[in-house]
């Protein structure tokens, strides 16, 4: 029974990681194709430099995503993300209590609040199990 579901989670693991992977990757060009989207969640005192600030995130969401479909940048690659997450956060938060980006990009306050921060938490799980070894 315990091989059972061992053998489920590492299926689990794998599916989750392309899923994952494909996310990150997707994000990570839109960045590049919708720039403008992404720069009206920049906090104010960021927006100096908002561009060079999404052209960046976005390059390393792609690579990030690439590598985690490759069992030996895996590790990497998760703590990377872990890294991009925590980096990224304060436009999360900026978005979250600010009417105006809300307004900009048409997320409401509860998605912005309820739905979005806390995903970001689920995501970092998720970079942190698959920067684990399989079994």
């Amino acid at each position: 029974m315990v091989f059972k579901f061992n053998r489920m989670l590492v299926y689990v693991k794998y599916i989750s990681i392309l899923i994952m992977s494909i996310f990150y990757i997707n994000v990570g060009m839109k960045h590049f194709i919708e720039p403008n989207w992404f720069l009206h969640i920049i906090p104010p005192l960021l927006s100096p430099i908002g561009l060079e600030l999404v052209y960046l995130s976005g390059y390393y969401e792609m690579i990030f995503g690439a590598m985690l479909l490759i069992p030996m940048f895996r590790k990497i690659a998760g703590y990377g993300l872990i890294l991009l997450l925590i980096a990224v956060y304060p436009a999360n938060l900026y978005l979250a209590f600010y009417e105006e980006p809300q307004l900009l990009i048409g997320i409401s306050a509860f998605a912005a609040s309820w739905v979005r921060l806390p995903i970001q938490f689920i995501f970092l799980g998720l970079a942190y199990w698959h920067a684990q070894e399989t079994n």
